[in-house]
């Protein structure tokens, strides 16, 4: 039985891949779980997956739970809460599902304990791409990916020579505003932004979706995953997402991973690599579905990807503005302080501004982020 920690355990990817472990009790134990402050929910998976080790985000919440379940049960909270649920004795596998750059030390740690990394937490490889995988190759650790695309590039390049390639292909439904012009986004409502139409994922990622922020941090990911230039990392636009993404070979041939839109599937088979599992998701019904469709992304229209692209191009502490100004734009919008294309205005102004240090290491990479996120929210 293989045991796993799980960080993000309340949010849409943790509570999936909770599926995932369930559907598989002979399989997989929940060893360690972190969460924030949806305590209900907490409560609900200590009662059903009896974990070890419980992070919370603060202290009182930790002091809460802790009165309320068995003494065998350790309650931890903070950073530190994190970075022991990662390392947990009795874990293979880390998924880091927490939403963040605070997933980044907690999967430094676990890589040094030699876990294996089930990685859906965009803004540890965004922002520190270049220490995880170095870090990653010296301890012999695998990086698996979980995100959809991702893990369809991963399957793609199975067997096959990295000198080989020729692109990524990185597909992207288009959120919830493809079909609106620029002058259409001027109005619209984080209702609307929240309605994405294909995929059922947390409120962050879906307006990063909607802005394309989320597939440009998915092109900096890639970069760093499969060791390939910008230069060979295309998106393209798929509405259906049926495609997860495909890989060109040097020869003329594309090979591409196709399924529903349901993040067990890659979530599990993270979980199970080398093996795969039956599983209880919709089968795929291409004759049902009828037709593709693919369109070029438009840069113009979404200045977010092409934000990314400049600041994973030009490297250095540049990812880490581009994702801490994000988290932070987002945020105003969710809360109605900006409108939706603010977001785009806070995030330019933010990189511009910013002068770039190359390689950075951990404490300037936690600096600038630290620095980025307080300068941003200053913003009018």
């Amino acid at each position: 039985m293989k045991g796993i920690s799980l960080l993000g355990a309340t949010g849409s990817i943790g509570t999936q891949t909770l599926d995932v472990i369930r559907s598989n009790p002979e399989r997989f134990k929940l060893q360690a779980i972190a969460v924030g402050k949806n305590l209900d929910l907490t409560r609900k998976i200590i009662r059903e997956f009896q974990p070890a080790i419980v992070s919370v985000q603060n202290k009182e919440d930790k002091e809460r739970l802790k009165a309320e379940f068995p003494k065998n049960i350790k309650f931890t909270y903070g950073e530190e809460g994190l970075i022991e649920v990662a390392t947990c004795e009795d874990t293979e596998v880390l998924v880091n599902a927490i939403l963040g750059s605070v997933g980044l030390l907690p999967t430094l740690q676990a890589i040094e304990a030699g876990k294996t990394i089930a990685i859906a937490n965009k803004e540890t490889l965004v922002t520190a791409g270049h220490i995880v995988m170095t870090k990653a190759k010296e301890h012999n650790v695998t990086i698996l990916p979980v995100d959809s695309e991702h893990s369809a590039i991963f399957q793609c390049l199975n067997g096959e020579n990295e000198k080989e390639i020729e692109r990524l292909i990185i597909t992207a439904s288009g959120g919830s505003f493809r079909d609106k012009s620029r002058d259409e986004l001027v109005n619209v409502t984080v209702e609307d932004a929240l309605n994405h139409p294909n995929w059922s994922m947390g409120a962050k990622i879906t307006i990063d979706s909607a802005t394309m922020m989320n597939k440009g941090l998915e092109v900096i990911e890639a970069h760093w995953l499969f060791n390939q230039p910008y230069e060979k990392i295309e998106c393209l636009l798929h509405r259906e997402s049926t495609i997860h993404s495909m890989v060109e070979f040097t020869d003329g041939s594309v090979i591409a991973q196709l399924g529903t839109p349901d993040m067990r599937i890659p979530i599990q088979y993270a979980l199970t690599y080398p093996e795969r599992l039956p599983s209880n998701s919709e089968r795929l019904d291409l004759a049902k579905i009828g037709s593709l469709h693919f369109e070029k992304m438009d840069f113009e229209r979404f200045r977010c990807l092409h934000f990314a692209y400049e600041a994973g191009k030009n490297g250095g502490t540049l990812p880490v503005v581009l994702n801490a100004a994000n988290e932070v734009a987002v945020q105003a919008f969710l809360t109605g302080k900006i409108s939706f294309l603010e977001i785009e205005d806070w995030i330019e102004k933010a990189l511009t501004s910013h002068q770039v240090i190359a390689n950075p290491d951990l404490q300037t990479i936690l600096h600038v982020d630290k620095e980025t996120r307080d300068i941003v929210s200053r913003y009018k």
